[in-house]
Order: structure tokens, then sequence, then C-alpha cells
């Protein structure tokens, strides 16, 4: 993954067992959530809608924790990323740039850089330590989308966007135009690869990796309640770890 940016588990009865528990959660959550729906009716965003406990179990089903190249740390509730046929759609609180970018480059992020204030200045808010996917129902609709290397460029720019600052105010450092000229170079450069995962496996993401959700193509397909993928991103204690650990 150090050269990747991203690296798929292979299947695994524990994580399998973790998933199958996880959708009948997910399942009862969609049907009792008030939570809207966006990108006109496509999108489950679903942040900390999953019961799971601080060490991951699900109910009597314990986090896979064995089965991955993880070491065992406190866990936040997961999101529940719902994806449903038709997606992404327009809607109201979305521009027409916005839009087209979600539909032609997956709305293709970093995880952690937030639009903040006004001017939605991006910032460094959520140092998540990695990004970890797990499918829980079975199906190759809007698969997980990375830019494969992009982790090494988005370090590369944040670096040199950041040196002039001391690090503890790395938090509060507006990178928008750093982070967008690094995201046209990773376009350009680096392979768009989409990790399409089935329950039992999972796609472990480097926290600086590019990467997005592929629009529903002509012919997917998915169980009734869409496509559904578990993830999880524990914070680190700071925007320097983030930025300069490996």
């Amino acid at each position: 993954m150090a050269k990747t940016g991203w690296q798929r588990i292979p299947s695994h009865p524990a994580i399998r067992d973790w998933a199958d528990a996880a959708r009948t959660a997910a399942c009862a959550t969609l049907a009792s959530s008030t939570d809207p729906w966006r990108c006109g009716g496509t999108w489950f965003v679903g942040v900390d809608a999953l019961p799971n406990g601080p060490d991951g179990s699900i109910g009597a089903t314990p986090f896979p924790w064995s089965a991955l190249p993880l070491h065992p740390e406190p866990l936040h509730p997961a999101q529940l990323s719902v994806i449903r046929p038709g997606y992404p759609q327009p809607s109201p609180d979305e521009s027409a740039a916005a839009f087209a970018f979600r539909r032609d480059r997956d709305a293709a992020h970093l995880d952690g850089l937030l639009p903040i204030g006004p001017e939605k200045a991006r910032m460094v808010k959520e140092p998540h330590a990695w990004i970890l996917g797990l499918p829980l129902n079975d199906t190759t609709a809007s698969p997980l989308t990375v830019w494969e290397g992009s982790h090494h460029s988005l370090r590369a720019a944040l670096t040199e966007a950041l040196a002039p600052h001391p690090p503890h105010r790395w938090g509060d450092i507006d990178l928008s135009a750093a982070y967008q000229t690094a995201r046209r170079q990773i376009f350009a450069t680096c392979p768009r690869i989409e990790l399409a995962a089935r329950p039992g496996e999972a796609t472990l993401l480097h926290r600086l990796t590019l990467h997005g959700v592929a629009a529903w193509k002509p012919g997917d397909s998915a169980p009734a309640e869409g496509r559904m993928i578990a993830y999880l991103r524990p914070l680190l204690p700071d925007v320097e770890t983030w930025l300069t650990a490996p």
C-alpha cells in the first residue's frame, strides 16, 4: 500500500460474519432513519449511522481485527454509505459545477479536508489514520474509486503549502489552492482504479489517497436496499502526524 495508496483485503470468514451482522443493523437503520438522501434521493450519507461499539463489534459479532493489517484501536460508529440506482442526480443543494464534478470525476476528494466558513476554505479538520471500507451486500455497482499513487502527490503539495506555518496551526491553514492544483495533476498522471468488493472482503486506503464513488452505470444492479458499504476512519492526534507519518 505504501506505493499505490490502497490495498484489497481478501475474503475472510471473520470479515464476512461482521458484514452480515452489519447489514442487518444497516437495514434497520435505513428503515427508521429520517435523514434525507442526497443527490436526488440516490445517496444516503450515513455518517456515524451503524451501531457498532468502540471495539467495532455489532451485537455479539466481534470486529475482524485478526483478518486486517491494522492494530486494534477505539472506533467511532461506522459511516453507512448507501447508493441507489441512478446515482448521482442533480439536487438543489449542489451547484451545476459540483454535480458535473460528482458525475464525471466521482466527487474525488481527500477525507478530512473540509470546506470551512462562507468561502469554503479547505482545512484539515479531521486527520484520519486510515480509511477502511467493508462491503455489506453483494454488488459491484457504484464502487469506491481511487487515484493510484495520489497520496504521494498530495503529501508533497500539502507539505509545501504548510511549511511556512508552525505545525500547531496546520489545521487552520487554507489549503484550497494547493489542493486544487494537486488534484488536477493527479487526474492527469495517476491511474483511476475501481475497487469493487464483496462481503467478506475489505478495502484499505492510505489516509492521503484521493478517492470517490463511481456513478451508477447502465446494467448495474444491487439488492433492494441499494449498494451498502461501511466506512471507518479513526482519528490521529494532530495534523502534523497525519501529514508526516508513513
